[in-house]
């Protein structure tokens, strides 16, 4: 009797881990069936050429290619500048609106809270086409601006600043709510205690809250700057033709000039950049739960 009780509670963990691996077999499946495999299917195809006698080879031909053409470092370059341009953007904007949202109460909150939320619902598409018509040529803000006779202003549209805006309208609900979030793991309590010794409100943003905000910084980044960087339809109807951010740069290399290796080695290095971004979340959250 007295080993019944560890030995029953060792085969009822056993169990739950298999009900554990069961459960997340499909997932992890499907992962692998439509992610794994087409990026290890892309490498290879742009790693190995075939040869004229229909055998394959070693060959960086299409990398190099990319790093010595102007044009493509170029779109490379305005994709990571597109990219930490939003993040920072954010992270600023977001920021402040968290913060309210987590220490004000009231109706004014909820309208706050209600405002930040509302572009989740507004489909990119949409969203594109109303910034056209507010702020692209003989748009709303141009109508407005002639009928109290000032000038009109410089149209960030079809200019880097076009993706940047959309983007940063698209992706400001998700980081409000992710960083209110994280937000709730600072008490109240240490809160209060500082401002009872004398401490300022930046003082207790800097000492108190920021530190306990930085894994919830650092996943919000990483999925703002995840999005950002492989964004398609904003930087497609707002952004310049040239140079062009990796998303419509992949899409025109493979469709309008029919070259599926060099729309694969654009897709393999955004990749591996996105990858990067995506080992510090993955690293965040195994944190969080005491995995490292």
């Amino acid at each position: 009797m007295t080993f019944a009780l560890p030995a029953r509670g060792f085969a009822l963990a056993s169990n739950q881990g298999w009900v554990g691996l069961a459960l997340v077999a499909l997932p992890v499946l499907l992962l692998a069936w439509l992610i794994i495999y087409p990026i290890v299917s892309a490498v290879t195809d742009t790693l190995f050429v075939a040869q004229p006698d229909g055998s394959s080879a070693l060959s960086f031909a299409s990398y190099r290619f990319f790093f010595s053409d102007q044009y493509s470092r170029a779109n490379l370059w305005i994709t990571l500048w597109t990219t930490l341009v939003c993040g920072a953007l954010l992270l600023a904007i977001g920021l402040p609106i968290a913060l309210y949202l987590r220490f004000s109460r009231g109706p004014l909150s909820a309208y706050v809270q209600g405002l930040a939320i509302f572009p989740m619902f507004v489909p990119s598409i949409i969203l594109s086409f109303a910034l056209i018509r507010t702020i692209g040529p003989n748009g709303a803000v141009d109508v407005l601006l002639n009928a109290v006779g000032l000038p009109k202003l410089p149209s960030p549209y079809l200019t880097p600043w076009g993706p940047v805006i959309g983007l940063v309208w698209d992706n400001l609900p998700l980081t409000v709510l992710m960083l209110t979030a994280g937000l709730g793991n600072v008490p109240k309590t240490s809160i209060e205690a500082a401002r009872d010794v004398g401490a300022s409100p930046l003082r207790v943003l800097w000492s108190i809250i920021m530190p306990r905000m930085v894994n919830s910084l650092l996943v919000t980044t990483s999925f703002a700057i995840l999005g950002i960087f492989s964004s398609f339809t904003l930087p497609y109807l707002l952004g310049p033709a040239s140079p062009e951010m990796m998303g419509p740069f992949m899409q025109r290399t493979f469709s309008d000039m029919n070259d599926p290796v060099n729309a694969l080695t654009q897709a393999v290095i955004a990749f591996g950049f996105c990858l990067g971004f995506g080992i510090f979340y993955v690293r965040s959250v195994a944190r969080n739960r005491g995995g490292v």
